[in-house]
């Protein structure tokens, strides 16, 4: 009888393992990383039975974006508060759900990271049996004591110390940086604990495919289309065409884009150009994750990571993925408005 391998590393020692690089090191952000790990895997489960529990469809509420919230939004949301909110690691939360910070109770100690996340990044997907994801970044808190505050979620990308999204689809796996590389980890059921699985994740420089909704072509600037064309095989002696894939959730199409090489694209539309993406919830995370990749993000104009938000909910356009890819949209962007 062949027995499984007994040799594996979950995310538990390959962040204990880093750590020991570090003697300043604490172990505090290492604990957080655990405590989003467990969030995820509570999400996970209810994700798998969805169909079960009676929790697929409308909660029958708008949330601060103003779009309807999912049943599913609306547990992940409460499993990743409550993974957090009692440790004493965290001084204040925001999340995609909700229209205001959510603070730490009076009595738990604060702790002194901020933390903001998107619980469940393409949710309407469930109801189709297609992939969908949790997104999370991290900053220490600029604050000095007590409640965390507005400003100590309202940082530039560039400061955050670590970043990751989960997958949820036909295997768990949470991707995660906090400057040192990106690694990514894949939930064993068998066991309940994410082992690791991609080392050291890079992205190549110039990817095999584009993702972006085209059913928005007609919405977009001149130069953003010449750009999309490009991607097409319009302009071989500047880019090579790339073949189009589209899931419609985030996570899953940076996630594809990050192991294979490619490039995902939101634009702003003409009548809406700060697009729909949001910054602190999605681009930046991303964007963290996918420089650490060794590709890069950008909103058209500047760094995704440069951008310091001025509000919670604050949209960007978003251009992420294969460092050559998004030079070239850049470029083509820059030509258009000359």
């Amino acid at each position: 009888m062949a027995f499984p391998n007994t040799s594996v590393i979950t995310i538990e020692r390959f962040i204990i393992e880093k750590e020991r690089s570090y003697p300043e090191a604490t172990g505090e952000l290492s604990n957080l990383l655990y405590d989003i790990a467990l969030g995820a895997k509570i999400i996970a489960s209810a994700v798998r039975r969805a169909g079960l529990i009676n929790i697929i469809g409308s909660a029958g509420a708008v949330n601060v974006q103003g779009e309807e919230q999912q049943q599913l939004d609306v547990f992940a949301n409460d499993a990743l508060k409550n993974s957090m909110s009692h440790t004493g690691r965290v001084c204040v939360m925001a999340s995609e759900e909700e229209e205001e910070v959510i603070p730490i109770a009076e009595e738990i100690p604060h702790g002194k990271y901020a933390v903001l996340f998107d619980p469940l990044d393409g949710s309407s997907n469930i109801d189709n049996n297609n992939p969908v994801g949790t997104i999370f970044s991290i900053y220490r808190r600029k604050s000095m004591e007590g409640h965390g505050t507005l400003d100590d979620v309202l940082q530039p990308g560039r400061s955050q110390v670590a970043a990751g999204y989960v997958m949820y689809g036909s295997s768990v796996m949470l991707v995660y940086t906090t400057g040192q590389g990106v690694h990514g980890f894949t939930l064993d059921p068998t066991i309940g604990e994410f082992c690791l699985s991609h080392r050291d994740i890079r992205m190549p420089e110039t990817g095999k495919y584009y993702s972006v909704n085209e059913s928005y072509f007609g919405r977009w600037s001149r130069a953003m289309q010449r750009a999309v064309r490009g991607f097409h095989g319009d302009w071989p002696d500047r880019i090579q065409g790339k073949n189009s894939r589209y899931i419609g959730a985030l996570v899953a199409d940076f996630h594809r884009n990050l192991v294979s090489g490619g490039v995902f694209l939101y634009p702003g539309e003409v009548a809406r150009p700060d697009g729909k993406l949001r910054l602190c919830y999605e681009a930046s995370p991303l964007a963290f994750i996918a420089e650490q990749a060794g590709g890069a993000a950008t909103d058209g104009q500047n760094p995704i990571l440069d951008i310091v938000p001025r509000k919670l909910h604050q949209r960007t356009p978003l251009v992420i993925g294969s460092k050559n890819d998004v030079e070239f949209v850049a470029q083509v962007l820059r030509e258009g408005s000359e």
